[in-house]
Formats: structure tokens, sequence, C-alpha cells
């Protein structure tokens, strides 16, 4: 069978490109290269240039390419910017995956995987969030991913779709150089980008209720995501029938901010004393994943620690900015 990857040229789309392919599955890639690059996609990968929100592009796509299923990626996903763009962010992300499910149906393709978020959990006050954890998002950011669900499963159960939403956690590291995440809007880049300007690293408050007073969060490799995607994958495509599954990805074990910026510090061999600032808005004490359900449903567990992914994604980072490692 054959897939298409929407987003397949970003951060985490290439990872998952890349996992499938190495596997021998067939991959076609729609981005509209907002914040993809062209570079991380395999040699020969067949590149569809352009946006979910064009039905006649997405009919002529799933039609030419023999599409059976679609593994969705596409759209934005940065909290802060969903705050100031609701608009934006429904119309990519809801509005965006309409189009795409409407396309889906009328080609009669019956496997779809929907890239979701821990975000649509909010800030729980338990020790693991598991999947019936109640989801109450907080932003507008969470609030698409929580109707992206609710589309995707309402879609499934009336055209006889098998579907997967993947709640992600924080997602980190790099399985190639190459593939690093070049922005700088996750914790790990954003460390090293106030480094290799040699300021020091800032952590949002540490009056938190845990050991250290930092934020606990998990951390799951992109190279690990990427295998997830791959798992689940074959297993709805390989479903006798039509059916939904729900999970978290990750490890299920916490990692404070001020041990991540240790870690960095060791890492990087840069001299780190973080600033401690205000705590932000809506920042939980601690959410780390349960992973019991994706292990007992199809055998997935992460495989690579906080540290591979530290020096994976700093050997990325050196790669764009050369002199990183000289002050």
């Amino acid at each position: 069978m054959t897939w298409l990857i929407t987003g397949g040229a970003g951060y985490i789309g290439a990872h998952v490109a890349r996992a499938m392919t190495d596997a021998g599955e067939r991959v076609v890639v729609l981005d509209d290269l907002s914040s993809g690059v062209v570079e991380r996609l395999p040699e020969g990968m067949p590149l569809v240039r352009g946006s979910v929100l064009d039905r006649g592009l997405l009919d002529e796509t799933l039609a030419r390419h023999e599409i059976s299923g679609v593994v969705h990626l596409a759209g934005q996903k940065q909290v802060g910017e969903s705050v100031e763009q609701p608009l934006r962010y429904y119309r990519d992300n809801v509005h965006g995956l309409t189009v795409l499910l409407e396309a889906v149906v009328a080609a009669g393709v019956r496997n779809f995987l929907f890239s979701s978020s821990a975000a649509v959990y909010g800030v729980p006050d338990v020790e693991l969030i598991t999947e019936a954890t109640p989801c109450l998002p907080i932003n507008p950011y969470g609030e698409t991913k929580l109707a992206g669900e609710w589309l995707v499963r309402a879609t499934g159960r009336a055209h006889g779709l098998s579907t997967a939403c993947l709640r992600y956690f924080n997602v980190a590291g790099a399985g190639a150089p190459e593939l690093a995440d070049i922005g700088v809007y996750n914790v790990i880049p954003m460390f090293f980008d106030r480094l290799t300007r040699g300021e020091d690293p800032r952590i949002f408050g540490d009056d938190y209720a845990t050991p250290d007073g930092t934020c606990i969060r998990d951390y799951i490799h992109v190279a690990d995501l990427a295998d997830a995607h791959l798992t689940m994958a074959r297993k709805v495509a390989g479903s006798d029938s039509p059916g939904d599954l729900t999970v978290n990805i990750g490890r299920g074990e916490g990692v404070s901010v001020r041990e991540l910026a240790d870690l960095v510090g060791e890492v990087s061999g840069l001299p780190l004393s973080p600033v401690v600032e205000p705590r932000r808005p809506g920042d939980a004490a601690k959410a780390v994943a349960s992973a019991a359900l994706i292990s007992g449903e199809l055998g997935w567990e992460a495989k690579r620690g906080v540290r591979e992914m530290v020096e994976s994604a700093w050997e990325g980072w050196c790669l764009r900015h050369p002199g990183a490692g000289r002050h």
C-alpha cells in the first residue's frame, strides 16, 4: 500500500517518512514547505507541494498515487501563537483536517492516522496521564487537536475508516543530524539558542511542588515517535474491521527542567547558569504519560533516553551552527 504523509518535510514528518520508507512502505509527502525542508526527504521520495486546504490538489494526489492510508501531521503547533491567532489555528488545524477527510472519504481511503498532542489534557493534577484522563485543553492549539480527534473518530465511524490518534508528549532529539529540529520553540533548542549566543538559558518558575522546584515533563525521542507511527500504521492497515485507537506516545518517565538544563551543559561542554524567571501561565507542575496502552496494544516501547535526545539534538544544532561549541 501507499501512505500519504501530510507535513512530511517537517521535523517530525521527515522522521516518520524515513522510518516508513526504511521499513519498505511506499510513501508520498504533501507539504506546503512553510516550515518543512525538502532536503530532509529521502532521495526520490515523491513530494507534492501544497496545502490540505486545497481540495482539488488532494483529490488529484490521492488518485494519482493510489493512496491507501494517510498519516496527517500538517498543521500549526505553537501554543503561544495559537492564543494570538486562534482563527489561523482553527482554519489550518480543524478546517484543513475537514477538507482532508472529505477527500479521503471520496477517494475510498480506509486508513487514517492523526497527529494529536498531550495538549488535549490541559494541566491535569495526576501522577501519570492516561488516555482516560479528562481532556480539558487550556489554549486554542490544544482545542484544535481535541476537535481534530473528535472529527477523525466520527468520520471513521460514519464511513468505515480504521483510525488512530497519537497524543505526543515532548518530542526531542534527531534520528540524524540533518533531520534535527531547526525551530527555536521547544525547550532543548531554546537552551541551545541562548548558549550559542552566549546567554544563560531561562527556567520559568522554580517554586513548583516538585523535588527541585522546576516543572517535570515526559520527553520522547523523535526517532521513537517515528517508530510508533510505523507500528501504528501497520496495526491500522492490518485490521480486519474499522476501529479507532487513541494512545499516548511517551516514556512514562519525568525529567525536570533543571535536570534537563544540567544535561544540556554536560553535552555541549558550555558553561551554563540558568536564570530563573516567573512562572508562565498554564504550565503544569508535572506532565508525564502512561505508555501502558500502546505497549499493551502494539508491543511498542520507547528505546532512547533523554541523554541520547540531547546528544543527537546538539549534533544537529552544531551542523547548522558550526560555531556553537566555541564559547
